[in-house]
């Protein structure tokens, strides 16, 4: 029998076309999740270049304001969504006096939350990455069944076990099950890349933010000073 795809497609059943459409689909679903993935981590490091780039002079001399507006301008970066969060609360913090908890407490707990939107925001999508790796290979074997149950009824219809009787169904049950095996390899590895670079971002994400706490910290407990020698004087 020669190898040809569309012969195969045309001796399929409806319960093999209906496994074939399935797999296909997922690798539309997941080529989709990389594409989307891939642009939105791509515009996110672009504009978290352009935001650290804005946002250091206001960092060093401490412009609280005007940080928390370059970063409202930032939308599009994760950083710049973390550091906009933390400025506005501590700015409400600042000029709240009459609160019980420390504004820079308040300021990490608000990171804490922040950061598990953006974490969650960051990994949209992987779900479907690794349901497709996972499932795909078992739905793949789900045509192997299927083409040989073909396989064996065309033996009880012929009555003859020869290889013209179970050939279309055993070659529909191997293109089954590599096509699932097509879609799951790159479903699981791009999964991994993009799982690997996710990491990599929510790590540096608490750095930058840690560092950012660190200044809160010092520059709160200037005003402090301040405050007190003014007092004392």
């Amino acid at each position: 029998m020669k190898f040809d795809l569309a012969h195969i497609w045309a001796s399929m059943g409806l319960m093999s076309r209906s496994v074939a459409f399935a797999l296909m689909l997922m690798a539309i679903a997941s080529i989709a999740v990389v594409v989307e993935r891939l642009i939105a981590l791509a515009r996110s490091d672009r504009e978290t270049r352009a935001f650290a780039g804005a946002a250091k002079p206001h960092i060093e001399s401490w412009s609280a304001e005007r940080l928390a507006e370059v970063a409202a301008k930032h939308e599009g970066s994760a950083l710049a969504r973390l550091v906009e969060a933390a400025m506005r609360r501590y700015l409400r913090a600042a000029g709240d006096s009459g609160g019980g908890v420390e504004a820079i407490e308040l300021v990490r707990r608000e990171i804490a939350r922040k950061r598990e939107a953006v974490s969650a925001e960051l990994r949209r999508g992987l779900g479907v990455l690794a349901s497709v790796g996972s499932v795909a290979p078992f739905v793949g074997l789900l045509g192997t069944v299927v083409g040989i149950i073909g396989a064996f009824q065309a033996i009880g219809a012929t009555g003859s076990g020869g290889l013209g009787a179970v050939s279309a169904g055993i070659a529909e049950a191997l293109i089954v099950t590599a096509f699932g095996l097509t879609v799951a390899i790159p479903a699981v590895l791009l999964f991994n890349y993009l799982s690997t670079r996710i990491a990599a971002i929510e790590l540096s994400l608490e750095r930058s933010t840690g560092e950012l706490v660190d200044e809160m910290e010092n520059e709160h407990g200037r005003h402090s000073d301040s405050g007190q020698i003014k007092k004392a004087a």
